[in-house]
């Protein structure tokens, strides 16, 4: 199963410039999601993320791998993104390993560890065969009259 940006915009609120995942390239319900970014020279961030030395964030790294695994939890039944928000609450265990500059295609796969109203998974961001970063984090459903944004 694949995702282009319009059906993965029906599943996460994120809109630009907060919406890091390009595309799904590869779905296995419950279990794991592969998804892209293309890193831009026009992403606002790099802007001032360093002058003359752009580098995405890592935390935006750790975001992408928390949108992959808000569309995984969707695509498992986990997570109702019409009724629910499903909130990032946790980082544990982030390593950065090489900066990620523009015109690098980051592939970003997720692996769910538990789903369900708290749901635990890990991820890893590569470009190429390069890992750049990885973490395991945490999220929670609520229903949305909870308030909040969902990641």
């Amino acid at each position: 199963m694949t995702l282009d940006a319009v059906q993965i915009q029906k599943i996460l609120p994120h809109r630009y410039p907060f919406l890091f995942i390009d595309r799904v390239v590869e779905v296995e319900p419950n279990e794991r999601l592969v998804a892209e970014k293309l890193v831009s020279q026009n992403e606002p961030i790099l802007q001032g993320h360093f002058p003359g030395f752009p580098v995405l964030p890592g935390v935006v790294q750790v975001e992408a791998m928390a949108q992959a695994s808000a569309i995984l939890a969707n695509l498992s039944g986990a997570f109702d993104s019409a009724t629910q928000n499903c909130l990032f609450i946790g980082i544990q265990e982030a390593k950065f390993r090489a900066p990620v500059v523009p015109g690098e295609v980051l592939t970003i796969e997720v692996k769910a560890l538990r789903l369900g109203r708290v749901g635990k998974f890990e991820g890893i961001v590569k470009a190429g065969d390069e890992v750049k970063s990885s973490a395991k984090f945490t999220a929670i459903i609520q229903p949305k009259d909870k308030g909040g944004d969902a990641s």
